[in-house]
């Protein structure tokens, strides 16, 4: 399941994302999005989890988790569907 991250801190890392969300399950993959002229990060990210339960709890869990003095808002990834 992919969830999508938001109110992140400018300043956290990739690295530092994905162990937060490891202690709910296998993480597939992180990514904080980047501002393509700066280089800095946009302030959210996603996550993909690899079991839907332990992406539920990771939600759950992690939903308005102050990180370095950001409340994170966490949720599922609204897919996008082209008709």
């Amino acid at each position: 399941m992919k969830i999508l991250i938001r109110n992140l801190p400018r300043t956290l890392l990739e690295n530092s994302l994905k162990e937060l969300f490891e202690a709910y399950g296998e993480v597939q993959s992180c990514t904080i999005v980047l501002d393509k002229t700066s280089g800095e990060s946009k302030g959210f990210g996603f996550i993909e989890i690899a079991k839907v339960g332990d992406a539920k709890a990771a939600i759950q869990g992690l939903n308005g988790k102050p990180i370095n003095g950001n409340k994170i808002r966490v949720k599922k990834a609204e897919t996008t569907k082209n008709a």
